[in-house]
């Protein structure tokens, strides 16, 4: 599940402007200012709250819209500092363009490396245009495959309004067998009330479940304690969906834990927790405990070395 390393324009280049293109230098203070408007309007969107009382997806996704507006009005070192935040947003920490191009092309974000991936073809292309073929075609298709990737698909529209699954879509996921042996709960906010019937039914039903979606469901860590409980005794449950949620890393450490007792998730072969608040990589001991769970599955994400990437806090206390 790693990113593969591949080939960007020469180095030296990522940092420097296409001949071609002729842009209106924009002072430092005024770019700065212009930006730290935009990143605001972004996460404003989709909520009259603001960005902040609004799951992380929200912002992000404005963000890559707001980036290919300013890639087509020519305006390239503005849609560059919008990536730098929308790096830096999604766990990507190094502020210098040349060290995602270069330096960590080949890093494997271990939460999510496909939009790892995406961000750094997102790159190349604003930094290193090619002059022939539709750059710009390619680049909004890029943007079309990363929306979608951090978006509750479903209910994404290209009018950019978001459809929340109707409250009457739990009620109808929670009664009988579970279909295909999944409990696809994805998209539907939850509240803590719901989660005593979630939890319910998963008591209820743990014999037929090896798959949960609880992508995009409003989940806090909070929540999921509460959960963690009916979760992590299910017998074959092989797979389990974070992602897109308000979880933070605190939640890593409970989740370590739990791993760690062979008795508790002793089918689960992964745990999506990407596109979350700031959960970026996932702890060393996290990884063995589900390599130790899927012997055969040789390709987690991976477990990094000491000193490759970045480690996270967490790993540092446990080593």
């Amino acid at each position: 599940m790693g990113t593969k390393q591949t080939k960007g324009c020469q180095p030296g280049s990522a940092g420097e402007s296409p001949p071609a293109h002729h842009r209106k230098k924009v002072p430092p203070k005024e770019r700065g200012d212009f930006l730290t408007s935009l990143v605001v309007k972004s996460g404003e969107k989709f909520g009259k709250g603001g960005g902040s009382s609004l799951p992380p997806y929200h912002r992000r996704i404005c963000m890559i819209q707001d980036m290919l507006v300013l890639v087509k009005q020519g305006k390239q070192e503005e849609a560059t500092e919008l990536l730098r935040h929308l790096r830096q947003d999604l766990g990507m920490e190094s502020t210098s363009l040349d060290d995602v191009l270069y330096r960590y092309a080949s890093f494997r974000n271990l939460v999510d490396p496909i939009t790892h991936d995406l961000i750094i073809s997102l790159a190349r292309y604003i930094h290193c245009p090619k002059p022939e073929g539709d750059s710009l075609g390619a680049m909004e298709k890029l943007c079309r495959q990363l929306t979608y990737h951090l978006s509750p698909h479903s209910q994404w529209r290209r009018q950019g309004i978001m459809k929340r699954k109707p409250q009457s879509c739990l009620k109808a996921v929670l009664m009988g067998k579970p279909q295909d042996n999944t409990v696809d709960l994805s998209g539907i906010p939850l509240t803590l009330k719901d989660l005593d019937r979630v939890t319910s039914y998963l008591q209820h039903s743990s014999e037929h479940i090896d798959t949960v979606e609880l992508c995009f469901t409003e989940l806090t860590d909070d929540m999921l304690l509460q959960l963690l409980p009916a979760l992590c005794v299910l017998p074959h449950l092989t797979t389990l969906s974070l992602n897109g949620n308000r979880l933070t890393k605190a939640i890593l450490r409970d989740l370590t834990e739990t791993l760690k007792d062979p008795k508790k998730f002793p089918s689960v072969t992964w745990i999506d927790l990407g596109n979350n608040v700031d959960i970026f990589s996932l702890p060393q001991p996290f990884l063995v405990s589900l390599k130790r769970r899927c012997p055969k599955q040789g390709n987690l994400p991976t477990i990094l070395e000491f000193g490759e990437g970045q480690v996270s806090d967490l790993e540092s206390q446990d080593g």
